[in-house]
């Protein structure tokens, strides 16, 4: 009971978000790289400790010793590449945000479940156990009938030529950070809302470099998602869900590892919660792993990013810019 997975592209998030990660889940093993060039993913290699070189993409999804990948790969690529690698019968493991669009995500999340392989995307705090909290504490109604769900994901990117403000490559504020909001706002607010307004500030003009949208929810609460890559709000990653019967405020609910503030106020009382400070890297494999080696489910299948998706062209399109298309 083993799981071997090929990384496609030296991507600097990959040692944090598998290689480092695969050393404490022990089924797990990162057995082989290919890169844009065989010597930028020798390199990768020889500073990974990864015993394979492969010379292209093509020849690692062809691998028989390979049986799953995980793509990093610019956001403009992940449908393609893993499109590819399903057709060559391997399990994936996808960054986020899982493809260009939402067109692109109802195509490779048919072609998933047509499939017997895990596709899965990586949110990878969906697996920590303060974002499980968040979800039981909702459902529970301790904090009454939801009303309001404010999540935010902001940092400074102040290198304009880097690939995240490229729109060849899928890029942009909310695609890049704002996908994090997206999700959460969807998560914790319990459904897929509809988006009422959004404003963006611009890099270039079909380039967000902040974003802030107002949701509607089915069942009626409302909800705001808050993004940027360059703004005023320079570093801010935070949840807010509001009831009739009081609040849950999270600082850091992304990669509460490194720092989490975890607070509820109901019915006048108030109480703080701490959380494990295992890497949310480490649930998430944990979670891949069961799902390709024991058929357990996930919770970011490809289903659920073409919601996610849908809502991130919505907020687009509310903006007045173009949506994103594959590269």
């Amino acid at each position: 009971m083993s799981l071997r997975i090929g990384v496609l592209g030296a991507a600097r998030i990959a040692p944090a978000a598998l290689i480092k990660p695969a050393s404490a889940v022990p089924p797990v093993s990162v057995t082989a790289v290919a890169a844009r060039s065989a010597e930028r993913a020798q390199a990768f290699a020889t500073r990974h400790s990864i015993p394979r070189v492969h010379a292209s993409y093509e020849a690692l999804l062809a691998d028989p010793d390979i049986d799953a990948v995980y793509n990093p790969l610019p956001n403009g690529l992940h449908g393609r590449w893993t499109r590819a690698a399903l057709a060559a019968g391997k399990h994936v493991l996808c960054e986020k945000p899982f493809t260009a669009n939402a067109a692109e995500a109802r195509e490779i999340a048919t072609l998933a479940a047509a499939s017997d392989r895990v596709v899965m995307e990586a949110f990878h705090y969906r697996y920590h156990p303060l974002a499980l909290r968040v979800e039981e504490i909702v459902a529970s109604g301790e904090l009454g009938s939801l009303e309001r769900v404010e999540t935010a994901l902001c940092f400074p990117l102040p290198k304009f030529s880097d690939i995240r403000y490229d729109y060849d490559l899928a890029g942009g504020a909310t695609m890049d950070a704002g996908c994090y909001a997206v999700h959460m706002a969807r998560v914790f607010g319990g459904e897929t809302p509809t988006v009422v307004s959004a404003t963006a500030r611009l890099r270039s003009p079909r380039v967000d470099r902040a974003m802030t949208a107002e949701l509607a929810y089915p069942s009626g609460h409302t909800g705001r998602i808050t993004c940027s890559l360059w703004s005023s709000s320079v570093l801010r990653i935070s949840a807010k869900v509001i009831g009739s019967r009081g609040s849950l405020k999270v600082l850091n609910p992304v990669a509460p590892q490194a720092y989490h503030r975890f607070t509820v106020h109901t019915d006048g009382h108030h109480r703080s919660e701490k959380f494990p400070r295992r890497p949310s890297y480490e649930y998430q494999l944990d979670a891949f792993a069961a799902a390709v080696l024991r058929g357990e489910p996930v919770k970011t299948s490809a289903a659920d990013a073409v919601e996610t998706m849908t809502v991130i062209d919505e907020i687009y399109r509310a903006a007045g810019l173009p949506v994103r298309e594959p590269s």
